[in-house]
């Protein structure tokens, strides 16, 4: 049976020309970077020019640029490294209910230590209220941070208006970024940004490496100690094969974004609007338009999420209910709740994300395969036959 992967939200394939620029790096040129003969320094050459690749696709300095193992670890660094680090100017911080699972436990953990965290609402698109944002700024405000794209509806955030606002205040903004890198241009200067998270594997490098951009004028503690490596800010031998992958990935999405973007936004609207058509009872999640191309996130009425991923996963598609980082847990999705979606509702939710390798015949047989299957289980639902029998009415979505 054919695999037709639609998780590219979740992780992606790495590319061809990645894999070929990394390979030299798990073989012959296998030097430790601290290492001062030769075979070492050629790595460290390597992790530098990397590193310029990585600062020019977002129009950084190359020493504002720091590699680190995965996003989760890049928000760690920046939220908590911030934290501690000016903590003597005040303890307060802000973000949205949205935030990945990374942002909103770093959060979490920083109330047990003393930190106070203001966490605010969006609207039903999932769209950050930014007259609440100001209103909670106080003079001991030394952190916003809020998501570029959220990972489960897609939704872009005014991330401009945001890094306004914090530049008007004086305080440091953090954006985790995972989402949007590769698939978004973005320019850290011009968009007001403090510090950046990306993660090599959203855009098609390798698993288990990414990087943080924290501008040059910002303090911020390492939270990994040991040797002097990433200017010491980020203790352990780099991932030489990593950091390449990385920064060749980026520099092939930048290059390709508006084509990539183009042809997935094609992708996803004849999806969205199928969908739509063909399908009774459903709710399109996230907003409309300010949505990352590769993005659809529905919501089907008398439906649980995991039957309906079961059931695509036999006909040999792949898709999610929410974030690959969430699976774990039968709690539904805190960010379908946050924009307004009940329990129940959010239950029978479907995350589609598209990729360059998608193709219409493959949407298709997604469409189809969704409409065969949502039919039957409707049709062994009680709360559906209560709905067809008129003993159940529906509130609105």
């Amino acid at each position: 049976m054919k695999v037709r992967y639609f998780d590219n939200a979740a992780t992606t394939k790495v590319d061809e020309r990645v894999f070929e620029a990394m390979k030299p790096f798990l073989t012959s040129e296998f030097g430790n970077p601290s290492s001062i003969y030769s075979i070492g320094r050629e790595t460290k050459k390597k992790v530098e020019d990397a590193r310029e690749t990585v600062a020019k696709c977002i129009n950084a300095q190359p020493k504002e640029i720091y590699f680190t193992s995965c996003g989760s670890e890049s928000d760690n660094t920046a939220v908590k490294g911030i934290a501690y680090a000016n903590r003597q100017k005040g303890n307060h911080i802000i973000t949205s209910k949205i935030e990945h699972p990374a942002i909103l436990n770093t959060c979490k953990q920083l109330e047990k230590e003393g930190f106070e965290v203001s966490y605010i609402n969006v609207d039903k698109n999932g769209i950050i209220d930014l007259n609440e944002l100001e209103r909670n700024i106080k003079d001991t405000t030394i952190l916003i941070t809020v998501m570029f794209a959220n990972n489960e509806i897609g939704t872009i955030e005014p991330i401009k208006e945001i890094g306004q606002i914090a530049k008007k205040h004086n305080i440091i903004f953090h954006t985790d970024a995972v989402q949007a890198v590769g698939s978004i241009k973005i320019d850290v200067e011009d968009l007001g940004i403090d510090a950046l998270s990306m993660s090599a594997h959203k855009f098609h490098g390798p698993k288990g490496v990414g990087a943080l951009y924290v501008k040059s004028n910002v303090k911020f503690n390492k939270i990994i100690d040991g040797g002097h490596q990433e200017r010491n800010k980020r203790a352990g031998t780099e991932n030489v094969a990593g950091i390449v992958g990385l920064a060749k990935a980026l520099e092939i999405a930048n290059n390709d974004i508006e084509k990539n973007a183009k042809y997935l936004k094609e992708l996803r609207d004849y999806y969205i609007k199928s969908i739509e058509e063909k399908i009774k009872f459903v709710k399109l999640n996230g907003d409309r338009e300010k949505r990352l191309p590769s993005n659809a996130n529905f919501s089907f009425r008398f439906i649980e999420g995991e039957s309906l991923l079961l059931n695509l996963d036999l006909k040999g598609i792949c898709a999610s209910s929410g974030s690959a980082c969430t699976s774990g847990t039968l709690d539904p999705s805190h960010v379908l709740l946050a924009i307004g979606l009940k329990h129940e509702i959010a239950h029978g939710s479907l995350r589609v994300s598209f990729g360059i390798d998608n193709t219409k015949e493959d949407v298709d047989y997604l469409i189809d395969s969704l409409v065969e299957i949502i039919n039957r289980l409707r049709e062994m639902s009680p709360l559906y036959e209560d709905f067809v029998e008129g003993r159940y009415e529906l509130d609105e979505m």
